[in-house]
């Protein structure tokens, strides 16, 4: 089943003078079940990618789709709702709330859901529990380790049982030890739990992990193997 196509993506940012192309003419079919790993130097488009297949910006043209519809054209607030349903996303500088506990950290997209107070518990739990992290519930992500926080990260981002989870450089500030862990992990989640994965990366050892490569530069996709 194809989660997200996107055809001849562009997207160019201007200053008024100067246009730069961060994308372009790029298109892609995710599979339910992969497990993706975006590679390519900075500034080759990877960032930009992962941000207009998750809906957080707008092509300059071409199109994108989730499960058959088109994003593109949704207003914002659709997004926000489709987003929250339907993409977990997990980023390089965690975006955890400081005043927030662990527990609450991970429980909050299912509030906004509206789910009942028993079942947010009973998910929540699991997730920690599945992630080695239930002892950190009342903790504050100041109290914490960056590895810690991640997990924590990668908790809330699976905890909706999204379609797809998008990853930005999951792995930047971490030790090449922890980074290799949470590589772990997600490959676990993966396996077990059919999460969709799409991981941008420069990192060699996340690059080793992918089972399905995609290498971008100067905006386009240099080449698409699948490894294993």
């Amino acid at each position: 089943m194809t989660i997200i196509k996107t055809e001849n993506l562009t997207k160019i940012y201007s200053d008024g003078k100067v246009e730069v192309v961060a994308l372009k003419d790029v298109s892609l079919e995710i599979l339910s079940g992969e497990f993706i790993v975006i590679a390519g130097p900075s500034g080759s488009g990877k960032t930009t990618l992962l941000n207009l297949i998750g809906g957080l910006d707008k092509p300059t043209k071409g199109k994108v789709y989730l499960e058959g519809k088109d994003i593109t054209v949704m207003k914002r607030e659709e997004l926000s709702d489709l987003r929250l349903r339907k993409i977990g996303f997990i980023f390089q500088a965690y975006n955890l709330i400081p005043v927030l506990t662990v527990f609450e950290n991970v429980e909050l997209p299912l509030v906004l859901l509206g789910i009942s107070e028993k079942e947010r518990f009973e998910r929540v739990m699991e997730v920690l529990k599945a992630l080695g992290i239930a002892e950190l519930v009342n903790k504050k992500p100041n109290e914490i380790s960056g590895g810690q926080q991640q997990r924590v990260a990668i908790a809330r981002a699976i905890v909706t049982e999204p379609a797809i989870v998008l990853a930005d450089e999951p792995t930047a500030h971490l030790d090449s030890k922890t980074g290799g862990m949470l590589i772990d992990i997600m490959q676990e989640m993966n396996q077990t739990r059919r999460i969709t994965f799409v991981i941008c990366s420069h990192d060699p050892q996340v690059i080793q992990r992918a089972r399905r490569l995609i290498k971008l530069r100067d905006g386009m996709v240099e080449s698409d193997e699948k490894l294993w």
